[in-house]
């Protein structure tokens, strides 16, 4: 009697390509990806210096400001770095347990920094609705309470993701047309049944960015309300000034996040490059931008970095 034994090989060595198709073009393409991780860099470390120093700017705002620069910081090292390493020395080589890492941290850090973006909404309903009781609201212990909560939220969520990933056979390609290791990208070099990834990243989608966006957009109603009920046109846009620095972030990191989730799950016709660009939008330019957003329409902020520059001028 003779027995068969089946033993399906799984690789735990992949090669990242970087950006399918445009092989030729990595030189060209690593400008605007190592300018704009310089840029988001100096940004953002530039606004946490500002923030922890300045016992001025110790306030809610302020603070979760800084948190959103840190978490900015960390998105785009999970990817640029890597990326440039691809680009420039053909170094797309990662183990199997590197690449689930950098998984786990890329979404980490997306949902959180969706989180902290939810706190700022709220942030932004109680200094407009309830001026006078602002500081006894946000006091500095409900802030590092809320924090824990964000960070505790996105681990939460995402840790799953690591098991249900481990779970996997890896025996079609070790071949991943990117230029960093995604859940989705990872799970379809597989040759089991992927449709619980799915669904789980369907499920943490909805129920964490998603739901984000709604708390966000109920925020901004009730804010609204509150403006066009205040007595002056001068009261309507000094506290619309106050919204408009973090709506445009909002804008920036929801847009080309979502789309780019959507697209690699439901975009089979989109070309492979596309996909991979759009991938790499939400770690490239809202990072970049935030700081220099909030650095321009954040009074303080823009006149203290004036100030500084001037005084190293003179």
């Amino acid at each position: 009697m003779t027995s068969l034994n089946h033993t399906v090989f799984s690789h735990t060595v992949f090669h990242l390509v970087g950006i399918p198709g445009l092989e030729d073009q990595h030189i060209w393409i690593s400008i605007p990806y190592f300018t704009s991780y310089v840029i988001t860099l100096l940004g953002n470390s530039l606004l946490i210096f500002i923030i922890s120093t300045k016992r001025s700017f110790h306030e809610p705002m302020y603070l979760f400001l800084c948190m959103l620069a840190g978490a900015d910081a960390v998105l785009s090292t999970c990817i640029i770095p890597q990326a440039l390493a691809i680009f420039w020395f053909h170094a797309g080589e990662i183990s199997l347990d590197r690449c689930i890492t950098q998984v786990f941290f890329l979404s980490f850090t997306f949902i959180f920094e969706s989180g902290i973006l939810v706190v700022m909404a709220f942030d932004r309903y109680i200094a407009i609705c309830y001026p006078l009781r602002y500081t006894t609201i946000l006091t500095h212990t409900l802030i590092w309470k809320v924090c824990v909560i964000v960070l505790l939220r996105s681990y939460g969520t995402i840790f799953p993701i690591i098991f249900l990933l481990k779970r996997l056979t890896f025996c079609k390609s070790n071949i991943l047309p990117n230029t960093a290791c995604k859940e989705i990208v990872l799970a379809h070099v597989s040759c089991d049944d992927i449709r619980v990834n799915i669904w789980y990243g369907i499920f943490v989608l909805t129920s964490t960015l998603i739901l984000d966006i709604v708390l966000i957009f109920i925020s901004y109603v009730l804010i609204l309300c509150a403006v066009f009920r205040m007595p002056s046109q001068e009261a309507h846009q000094k506290a619309l000034n106050t919204c408009g620095s973090h709506i445009c972030v909002i804008i920036l990191f929801y847009g080309p996040g979502i789309f780019s989730i959507l697209t690699q799950r439901f975009g089979q016709h989109i070309s492979l490059h596309i996909h991979v660009l759009l991938a790499n939008i939400y770690s490239l330019v809202p990072p970049m931008l935030n700081p220099i957003i909030y650095g321009i329409m954040t009074k303080q902020i823009r006149e203290l970095v004036f100030h500084a520059f001037c005084t190293k001028l003179k």
